[in-house]
């Protein structure tokens, strides 16, 4: 699906949800009802501000205009994702992942330096571990599907399977998000 088509449905259901008709929930975004018409045909490239402003009316988070479905495995380069461009300043954002219902997650930042490899044991049944290298380069995954990552590049993998972390630079640093559910 493509992510005007996730943004699209996203509103689609969460006007639903709440309520709404297309007029009304457009006067309370201060939309024109013909963008917001086209928005949820999928048509057009909303900005960051037109996004916040739906989802301030629809009174859900941000996230939630795209799509739910955490998936087991996504890797994303640092030129890759759907880029959301503000109308208002230099400033740009790119949505790697959001938290579903019903889970939490911890954040660690991971330093790592050459030589070594790190192995971890499954974590518990449902475990997803989201890793964003902040420096350097390190080969990390599960067994047998590890992905060589750059500084930029971002990768969600299972984390109740044996998984492993290893520096090929001298040093790297990872920011590393642990999914659980509760």
């Amino acid at each position: 699906m493509k992510p005007n088509e996730l943004v699209a449905s996203a509103i689609g259901r969460e006007r639903k949800r709440a309520g709404l008709s297309l007029s009304a929930l457009a006067i309370k975004a201060d939309l024109a009802k013909s963008t917001l018409s086209q928005l949820e045909a999928g048509k057009g490239n909303p900005s960051i501000e037109t996004l916040w402003a739906i989802a301030c009316a629809l009174e859900v988070p941000f996230s939630f205009l795209f799509e739910n479905d955490t998936p087991q495995r996504r890797l994303i380069r640092v030129k890759e994702g759907e880029k959301l461009v503000s109308e208002c300043a230099e400033f740009s954002a790119v949505l790697l992942d959001k938290c579903p219902p019903r889970r939490q997650r911890d954040l660690y930042r991971v330093d790592l330096n050459a030589g070594s490899e790190r192995t971890a044991k499954p974590h518990s049944i449902g475990t997803i571990e989201h890793a964003f290298v902040s420096s350097g380069t390190v080969l990390i995954g599960p067994t047998g599907a590890k992905e060589e990552l750059h500084s930029g590049d971002y990768f969600c993998y299972r984390g109740d399977l044996p998984h492993a972390y290893q520096a090929i630079s001298d040093t790297a640093s990872i920011m590393l998000i642990m999914e659980t559910g509760h």
